[in-house]
């Protein structure tokens, strides 16, 4: 059942079309993904659907979850900024006091593993995102939007994060990521809307954008030699060489089939590569994320 229905939505400032004729669903209960590179129009998508501006165009419903909209729903945007000397604890019972059935905010504080007592200053990178999602969450929402969470973070604290969305969803709670990190679409969305140039070029599982890609194998052996063989088999969809390189793409049991066609010597350095949703976004935009 959808939780949130956008359609033909429309927004622009002036002359300037931010978003145009955008449309997609949100299920309730999962992790629906908007990915695009940055200027795409992703952040202006979400602030409509969350009533933080108004539409030129087009109509946002809201399934029966959603009576009031700034109850239940909690939006975390990209820049999260509060006083130094502000306490965790002190920011939480404050944003608690605005809701009229908000969540246990010091049981909110335990989940996202903050000490009530640090101050805003004292956060690293990755504690201010933490208390960025605890701030969306304190008013119980059932929809988080959660706009570029990861940005800035290091490795150890985006996967972290990742984490903690994942038993965000756990609790309830459907989430609207918005993000131009493609492992990051990959490890969290069961579903993703790919955005460019204010328009959504595809909405579908990762797994199913990576298929559109062109399959989802490929093969690269280190070899000089002719294997033109190899494109009479039918697991085969192309092979190009690349310097000493030969890449094989197709379906189906493509190593083995390789494996088979090629005497030993020909196999020197092979190795399986699985085409990714960078591959895909790339293939769909024209362009890499970023």
């Amino acid at each position: 059942m959808a939780i949130i229905s956008v359609h033909n939505l429309r927004k622009t400032y002036g002359e300037k079309v931010a978003v145009d004729d955008v449309s997609f669903s949100v299920e309730e209960g999962e992790i629906f993904g908007i990915v695009g590179r940055n200027g795409a129009g992703k952040t202006t998508t979400v602030e409509c659907v969350a009533g933080l501006r108004t539409p030129s165009g087009g109509t946002i419903e809201y399934g029966t979850a959603i009576r009031d909209l700034k109850e239940q729903i909690g939006v975390q945007l990209q820049d999260c900024s509060l006083p130094d000397k502000l306490k965790v604890g002190e920011a939480l019972a404050l944003y608690a006091s605005f809701y009229s059935r908000p969540a246990d905010w010091r049981a909110l504080l335990a989940e996202v593993g903050l000490d009530p007592g640090a101050a805003f200053a004292k956060l690293s990178g990755g504690q201010r995102q933490r208390l960025s999602i605890a701030l969306a969450l304190v008013g119980n929402p059932r929809v988080a939007i959660l706009d570029e969470l990861t940005t800035g973070l290091d490795p150890q604290a985006r996967r972290d994060t990742w984490e903690l969305i994942s038993r965000v969803r756990e609790m309830g709670v459907t989430v609207l990521l918005v993000t131009h990190f493609m492992e990051e679409v990959e490890r969290l969305c069961d579903r993703v809307a790919v955005i460019s140039s204010g328009r959504v070029l595809a909405v579908d599982t990762p797994d199913g954008l990576i298929a559109r890609a062109g399959g989802e194998q490929r093969i690269v052996l280190t070899s000089t030699a002719q294997v033109t063989a190899l494109t009479a088999l039918p697991q085969v969809t192309g092979v190009h060489r690349d310097g000493d390189e030969v890449i094989v793409t197709g379906t189906g049991d493509l190593l083995a089939a390789v494996v088979g066609a090629l005497p030993p010597d020909q196999l020197a350095g092979l190795r399986t590569e699985r085409i990714t949703f960078d591959d895909a976004f790339l293939a769909l935009t024209g362009h890499a994320p970023g």
